[in-house]
């Protein structure tokens, strides 16, 4: 079983950064893949970024240059640095490990002036 939380989410202007966690326990290994999604109001769940067991990382195109996914294989936890940030990021991100399935519970990531 594993165990997913995210944190690090919140309120910020456009334009402004935020950096997100996603630490991971239970049967996990530092290296598995991990991927980001976002879900806003009234659309599905998309695929933000990903890394792969290698350390190859995808984004999706509307993030490409803006966000970064990255991981602490000692801390066990994945992040996504995310700049410029612009109000249709607003949504709740999610972390999934891939192998398991598991996903965290979400934080809100709000883009408002």
């Amino acid at each position: 079983q594993v165990q997913l939380v995210e944190s690090g989410g919140g309120l910020v202007q456009p334009g402004g950064s935020l950096r997100l966690s996603c630490a991971a326990s239970g049967s996990i290994f530092s290296t598995d893949a991990r991927g980001w999604h976002r879900q806003a109001p009234g659309k599905e769940r998309e695929l933000v970024a990903l890394i792969t067991s290698g350390g190859t990382t995808t984004y999706a195109a509307s993030v490409r240059g803006r966000f970064t996914i990255s991981r602490d294989t000692v801390k066990n936890t994945v992040y996504l640095q995310m700049n410029s940030l612009k109000p249709e990021d607003t949504a709740v991100y999610y972390c999934n490990h891939l192998r398991s399935g598991s996903w965290g519970q979400g934080t809100q990531v709000t883009v408002s002036s």
